[in-house]
């Protein structure tokens, strides 16, 4: 009888040797339920699994994060330490990276998990050396350190976003290869800046330019506001939708062509038919929940679909709490009353970058010039849908 039983088991074992080493069907539906992680080192056992993990790899096209807050038991920031147990999990091929940090935790450390000593410069090339590390090879990382933040939880797009004025909290945003969706850095500073140098980064003379996320350094610098003028001249014609807020610091791309404190641009080129945007501005005349909740409301006019988006809120330092009479979470809350599955990133610094704008399918809808992009004591709203 126990032999009987050990070559059943034989025989099931054989059947489930064939079916795995040649029946592609089967071999891609498990795939699907394995992180990119292991994917990508199951793709090494033969020439039919790496077949199917590549099908699988093409599949995966949902936006995904990692976002952390609270003070971090290790001597460095508590997103690169979260990064690192969480990218095991993820279900995606990162292509590009969006990530921000406070400014106040990050200073003076190196942004790096596998050091046991805090490095005392923000900037230092520990920092690439890391996210690099962290991220595929090839990956455009864009690392931005800004006084305070808004993120969603880990987990799901329903998650209540939460804004940080105070506190350790960050966030990585992670875009994976898409079909006709082109995501392009860019990084200009004075020595870099050039009409050229828009154009290589498809921010003039692209027909297919939709939106623009933009992150300006050390603003405050004497030439800083003519240089933002010089790049904004020219977007504001291109009639994409353009939003962002002036930072703190710049800690990836490494800054090789200027110096630490010298101040420049960086920022994301979305481009292609499937992308669509639309943002609002709450102005300073906002400043109660209703009024946020309202003005939030009409960016349902864009009727852009929930799946696959992002919410983004570039907020001035000067609003959150403070500004809504102590009450807390206001305009992340009426983000979240409006979307309630749209998840919500973003930034608390030190001036905003946008309008009212709704950029989808063949047409841009917006009334304003260049002067108007730049603002004090507001919040930019921002939809941005990927197919």
């Amino acid at each position: 009888m126990g032999e009987n039983s050990d070559f059943a088991g034989f025989l099931q074992d054989t059947k489930a040797s064939y079916v795995l080493s040649n029946v592609a069907e089967v071999v891609e539906r498990i795939l699907t339920f394995v992180p990119t992680k292991s994917l990508l080192q199951i793709a090494s056992v033969c020439t039919l699994w790496r077949n199917c993990a590549r099908r699988v790899l093409r599949t995966q096209q949902k936006l995904t994060w990692v976002s952390s807050c609270g003070p971090s038991n290790t001597e460095v920031h508590a997103l690169c330490s979260n990064l690192a147990e969480e990218l095991e999990k993820v279900f995606l091929l990162p292509r590009t990276v969006l990530a921000m940090v406070d400014s106040e935790a990050f200073n003076g450390q190196a942004y790096c998990h596998r050091h046991s000593k805090a490095k005392k410069s923000r900037n230092g090339p520990d920092t690439v050396e890391e996210l690099n590390f962290l991220f595929p090879k090839g990956c455009d990382i864009m690392g931005i350190a800004t006084p305070g933040i808004v993120l969603t939880p880990n987990g799901s797009c329903s998650n209540p976003p939460q804004e940080y004025q105070e506190g350790e909290a960050g966030f990585a945003v992670m875009f994976p290869s898409m079909e006709g969706i082109r995501i392009k850095p860019f990084h200009f500073c004075k020595k870099m800046f050039s009409p050229t140098a828009l154009e290589e980064a498809g921010l003039v003379n692209n027909p297919e330019l939709r939106v623009v996320l933009m992150f300006v350094y050390e603003a405050y610098k004497s030439g800083g506001v003519q240089f933002l003028n010089q790049i904004l001249e020219p977007l504001e014609k291109s009639k994409a939708l353009i939003a962002g807020g002036l930072v703190e610091s710049v800690f990836s791309p490494p800054r090789q062509c200027c110096g630490q404190s010298a101040y420049g641009v960086v920022g994301l080129a979305l481009s292609g038919h499937k992308v669509q945007g639309a943002s609002v501005l709450l102005e300073q005349d906002v400043s109660s929940p209703k009024a946020a909740e309202a003005t939030i409301r009409r960016l349902k006019a864009a009727k852009i679909p929930e799946r696959n988006t992002l919410g983004f809120m570039f907020a001035c330092v000067g609003r959150g709490q403070s500004y809504y009479n102590n009450q807390s979470n206001v305009e992340a809350d009426a983000f979240r009353k409006v979307f309630p599955n749209v998840p919500l990133f973003g930034l608390f610094g030190n001036g905003e970058i946008g309008c009212d704008r709704i950029v989808k399918d063949d047409y841009t809808l917006c009334d304003t010039d260049t002067d108007s992009l730049q603002h004090e004591y507001t919040t930019i709203m921002t939809l941005v849908h990927l197919g």
